[in-house]
């Protein structure tokens, strides 16, 4: 059974503003400071060096998880083997993290000993 409105509700009508007392020239207006945003800190994944995990790992894990083309990707590995520590990427401190949790993750899995951290950029 449908029932059918016969009259559109009425709608109750708006009184001026109540209670809000006449200007007299004390009223106080704030204005709006603008806020300094600073950029978010930045942070660098490191991979450290060790005598167990190959370096054709190393080289793929760069390309894979941090989107590093072949010859800059052995350029770090590089650096990683001979300075006992790369820098593979700088990023946000969210997305540093991940990247790290990604590269220990991909070791794990792989049965490697890579590790891998981030610190602060300076």
């Amino acid at each position: 059974m449908d029932f059918m409105a016969t009259q559109l509700p009425s709608i109750p009508p708006v009184s001026p503003a109540v209670g809000n007392p006449p200007d007299n020239g004390d009223s106080l207006v704030l204005e709006r400071r603008r806020q300094r945003l600073q950029p978010p800190r930045m942070y660098q994944v490191v991979m450290l060096n060790d005598d167990f995990t190959p370096m054709e790992f190393v080289i793929a894990v760069l390309q894979e998880l941090f989107g590093k083309d072949r010859e800059t990707a052995t350029q770090i590995m590089l650096k990683i083997h001979l300075d006992g520590r790369g820098v593979c990427g700088v990023y946000t401190q969210d997305v540093a993290a991940t990247k790290v949790e990604q590269v220990l993750q991909a070791a794990q899995k792989a049965g490697h000993p890579l590790q891998a951290t981030y610190e602060p950029v300076e």
